[in-house]
This record gives C-alpha cells, structure tokens and sequence, in this order.
C-alpha cells in the first residue's frame, strides 16, 4: 500500500518507520519499526531496494499497473496513510521539536514526508479519527516543525532566495486556518473554523493570507469558505509581493476562483501589485489565460493598456510576445487599445515581439489592424519586425511582411547596421533570403556599419553554401567586395574559416580574383590557406592559372611555403613542392627564414625532411646541425 500509494518513493528508512507507526500511541516504539529485510522477505520478492537512491520500489512497472487495477487490495489507502502521518506529527516527541529547524532529524526519518504530503492524502477523504488528530496538529501549527518543513518544500510559492530568511525564526504566523488553505483539505476547513476565532486576514512569515494561499494554489472550495465570511478582505495584499488573491488566481489560470473575486465589488481588477507592478490582466494575458482575460475586460473598470514598471509591458505586448492568439484577438477588440505602444525596457512594440517569436496567428492580426506601424523601430536595437523575423528564419511573418508595400526591407539597425537580408544571410535562413531577394527594392550589397560587411561576406564566413549561390545569381551582387573594417574579400572570409563548398562556388564566379592581396600586409587566399592547413582550399587555388603560388606577403614577406612549413602542414608543403614556379629556397625578409629554418625552429620534422631533399631549399646551416 505505502509503496504503492505513496506521493514519492520512499527510501527505505521512511518505510520503515512508516510501518512502525501504531496509531492510538503517542509516541514511536522502536520495537514495533520493522527492518527492510523483514520487509523485503514478507513481500515474497515483489520489492526491491533501489541500490543508487535507497528508495524501495516494486520490482517492474508492470506490477504496479496490475495491483493498482484491483482497488480492493487496500481499502481506503490514503485515509490510512493520512492517519499514519498524522499519528506521527502528533508524537511527543516531534511536538518538542524546535519549529526553527529547516530539516528533520536523521533520527525522524519519516518527518520529512508526513509534513509534507499528510494533507495530499487526507484531501482524498479521512477517517474521524484522522480529523481529531488534523485538528490537534493544526491548534497548534505555526509552532510546529511540520509546518516549517512544509513551507521549505514548497519554495516555489514564496521565492527560493527569500524564503528561508522570511522563516528562519520558524512558521510564525502559519496558522492552522493557514495550513487547510494552503492544502486544500475542504474538509477540515469548517471544523477548524470553527475551533476559536481566527483572524482571517493575517499574514503569515510569508507575507501571505489563507485567501491568498487558496487562490495561489487553486483551492476553489476554500476560497468560496473563505469570501462567505463577513470579516474577509479579498483584495488585501501580501507583504512580499503586494499581490492580491486576484492577481495570483489570474497568473495560475484558476478561473473559478477568478470570477468568485470578480463578482465582489470590493475588489478592484487594476490593483497593480508593488514588486513588478503590474495588473490582474497584465499576469493572465502573459500566461495565456483567456477566460480570466475575458472576465477582466468585461469590467468596464479595467484598463487594458496599463504597463508595468519592469519591462513597461501592456497586456497585449504580453500576449504577443508569448503568442496567444485568443488573448490578443481579445484586447485589440478594445477600442483604446494602442497596438503601438512599445515596453520601456527594449522598446519594442507588440509586432516587433510577435514577429522575433514567429508567432504568425499574432502578426497576422497585429498586420490587419489600419493603424499598425510595419516598420516601427525598437529603441535599444533599432531593429524594425522585419530584421527580427529575418534573424530568426521566421519565413511565415516574413512573408506577411514583405506583402505590406510600405515595409522596408533594406532597414538596418543601429546596434550593427545589419539589414533583414545580412541577418538572414548569416543565420542561414535560406527562405527568408529568397523571399528578400525576391524583391526589387532590396540592396544585397548593402553592408553593414559595424565591419562594411555585405550579406555575401557574412554568407561565405558561415558556409551558408545555398546561399552564396542565391546572391550570386543576382547580376548586381559584387562578388569581390571586401569590407571595410579588414578589407577581407568573400573568398578569404570562407578560406579562413575552412568553408571548401563556398570557396568552390566563389571560385567559379568570373569576378572573383582568387590572388586578391590584402593592401595593408599583402596576404592572398593561398597565404590563408596555406597558414590554416586547409589542403583542399589549397589544392583548388593552385589549379588556378592566376594564382600565383609563391606570392609573398608585404608585412613579413613570407610565401605560402613559408607560413605552411612554420606551422607544419605536410600535405599543403608537399603540394607546392611539387610546383615548379616556387622557390624552396626563399627567406622572408622581416626575419631572413627560409622555409627550411622555419621548419626546423618549430619542430617539424616530417616538413623538414621533404625539404632537405631537395637542393635548393637554402640551408642556412640548418642541415649540418642536424643528426
């Protein structure tokens, strides 16, 4: 049963233990806490001890889907369960533990999970004696380990980093009202109601009240207990946050709860909490609730284009950021919407975030709108919709862009100067450079401000194969053009970063010059290639009647031989050894090395040997020191 009905598996202690709970006592007897093997020899094999975890598990899936088809196995399992935990959270010695600690003793090995998981299984219903024992546990709950450890468990309800500062000095405040709202336990909730008078608008060390921990956590039944109830305030806030039930039950999508809020008057749909500022309807439109967003904007009092502090978002910036269709049909049906209005963080409207999403059902609608702004650039990077699309390989808005004649399809931004088209370009995003291309007005020469680099340059660079071929077959392209900022052809950025595909199909574009020489150190493809070692790179260029092989630099006036045997590259020296038009023999002028002395200085045997057999590698002294 315990194995089985469990809310997580037990390791073997907690077994164990939960085994020798008799309950009626007040107090555990070790006598009565059977060992695992006693356990594992009274279960005929059918459990076993997961050796990398200790936790006790049945020994195949398969066995746990046959037992749980036959619920007359164990009656009332959850109700047995919860009583046991609760026997256990009610022994004596647990009682006197501190409420500060924020772990259980190793000698409590089954504190941990009967702290946290009792109410799960008395939500399944109780015995009466599993609700004595619920309210001796819950009189005294905010002076109670059990409810210190439950807290610690469920970080994610206050903040991970705050928490364990907000109870360090124990659960104060964390009253038993507190405990049957945060669990949910409907039953208990009268019956604890009605124990003494609570303050039900209290907060606990978390700054939260029990409406607030119902409607965060969706315990409906509790929050309509708790709106019954004269004395309520159901748009009070909690003191971390400054969130109202409200803004809580719109972030998690509880609806019901939601519209029990609503039907009061006395509670307001703009409260804007104090952390992020923000509305009800901004929470739920970012998380894509639309029946929340639809019940707030039928107030006639809700605002729907209040922005919050921290990103400066309206709702429907929300909406069209994470794509939810429904939500942002919804608020551009309100008429004083203003679809361009931008967030304050990048300011970015809602199209620039639908469109960097790829969200097409968004920026359809957003494209519909008379008023809408194809163009409008955000503030932090000066990027239109369109170069965002484009970035992303977006083809669908891009298309739904590009359809609009009064979109700008050469707009570059002013983080980089990239146009939609280098974006595209550098990403490989083949469609959406087709689609660019496609129109007449675009400028595939156009280069950025960053390095004067054109979208073939950044195509080459990345081994954007399709691509080059794409910009190459329009008639204006430059396929020679070298950047400003290194003055780097094409062809050199795909030698340098090995792109043999580019390079081939560069190589067979008539304006391309294969001996280009960079004009402040003279360096040629061949030198690059020669450097990095790429032979293939190598071997094409030297096919090439206008390459001249043996073309030394201006900085340093070294040959490709040269740079090829100081950094070893055996396949590319034996290549153009086998060239007539080069001199093995040639020093460079900075440092007068021949590629011999090169060779040797790095290392490189094996270029050293191909050299010494020739006679005119020019020596230099180098062969008699040799062995």
């Amino acid at each position: 049963m315990w194995v089985l009905y469990s809310e997580r598996p037990l390791r073997e202690e907690e077994l164990c233990n939960a085994l020798g709970v008799e309950t009626g006592y007040t107090d555990l007897v070790s006598e009565n806490v059977p060992t695992i093997q006693t356990i594992l020899a009274s279960c005929l094999g059918l459990l076993t001890v997961e050796a990398s975890s200790s936790t006790v598990r049945l020994v195949h899936f398969t066995l746990k889907q046959h037992l749980l088809s036959d619920p007359t196995l164990s009656y009332s399992p959850h109700w047995t369960i919860a009583e046991v935990c609760l026997t256990y959270l009610n022994f004596g010695s647990v009682r006197d533990l501190p409420p500060t600690l924020d772990s259980a003793p190793s000698t409590m090995p089954l504190l941990e999970y009967a702290s946290v998981y009792w109410g799960e299984h008395a939500k399944r219903g109780m015995t009466e004696n599993g609700k004595i024992l619920a309210l001796r546990l819950l009189d005294r709950f905010d002076k109670h380990i059990s409810a210190q450890l439950l807290l610690l468990c469920n970080r994610r309800y206050t903040g991970w980093s705050s928490l364990l500062s907000q109870v360090a000095g124990g659960p104060i405040g964390f009253t038993g009202l507190h405990g049957v709202a945060f669990l949910g336990i409907v039953e208990m909730i009268y019956p604890v109601l009605d124990m003494r008078k609570w303050d039900a608008n209290a907060a606990d060390c978390t700054g939260n009240t029990p409406l607030i921990w119902a409607a965060r956590r969706g315990q409906e039944e509790i929050v309509e207990f708790l709106l019954e109830r004269k004395e309520i305030n159901p748009d009070l806030a909690d003191s971390e946050y400054g969130r109202t039930p409200l803004s809580w039950a719109a972030e998690s999508g509880h609806g019901g709860i939601a519209m029990m809020l609503l039907a009061r008057r006395d509670v307001n749909p703009n409260q804007i909490d104090t952390k992020y500022r923000r509305t009800p309807l901004s929470w739920a439109a970012e998380s894509g609730h639309g029946g929340i967003v639809m019940m707030l904007l039928a107030r006639k009092d809700t605002d729907p284009n209040n922005a919050d502090s921290e990103y400066g978002r309206t709702p429907l910036i929300w909406a069209a950021k994470n794509g939810h269709e429904g939500v942002v049909i919804m608020l551009l049906e309100q008429v004083n919407v203003d679809p361009n209005q931008i967030d304050t963080e990048y300011g970015r409207a809602s199209l620039s975030w639908a469109a960097v999403g790829g969200h097409e059902g968004v920026v359809k609608m957003l494209l519909e709108r008379v008023d809408i702004d194809p163009n409008q650039i955000d503030t932090e990077y000066g990027r239109t919709p369109l170069s965002w699309a484009a970035m992303g390989g977006h083809e669908g808005v891009v298309k739904m862009l590009l359809a609009r004649e009064d979109t700008d399809p050469n707009n570059a931004d002013s983080e980089y100067g990239r146009t939609p088209l280098i974006w595209a370009a550098k990403n490989g995003h083949e469609g959406v450079v087709k689609m660019l291309l496609e129109r007449e007005k675009v400028n595939p020469n156009q280069i950025d401000t960053e390095y004067g680099r054109a979208p073939l340059s950044w195509a080459a660079e990345y081994g954007r194969d399709r691509i080059v071929m794409m910009l190459l077959e329009r008639v204006d392209v430059i396929p020679d053009y070298a950047d400003t900022e290194y003055c780097r052809t094409p062809l050199m950025w795909a030698i340098i970063a090995g792109r043999e595909g580019v390079v081939r199909i560069l190589l067979e574009r008539e304006g391309v010059n294969p001996d280009y020489a960079h004009p402040r150190c003279g360096v040629t493809p061949l030198l690059l290639a020669a450097v990095s070692g790429y032979g293939g790179i190598v071997k094409m260029l030297l096919e090439r009647e206008d390459v001249n092989p043996d073309r030394a630099d201006i900085e340093y006036g070294q040959t490709p031989l040269s740079r090829a045997a100081a950094w070893g590259h055996e396949g590319v020296v034996k290549m153009l050894l086998e060239r007539e038009d080069v001199n093995p023999g040639r020093a460079d002028t900075k440092d007068g090395r021949t590629p011999l002395a090169w060779a040797f200085r790095n290392g490189h045997g094996g270029v050293v040997k191909m050299l010494l057999q020739r006679n005119d590698v020019g020596c230099d002294g180098v062969a008699r020191i040799l062995p």
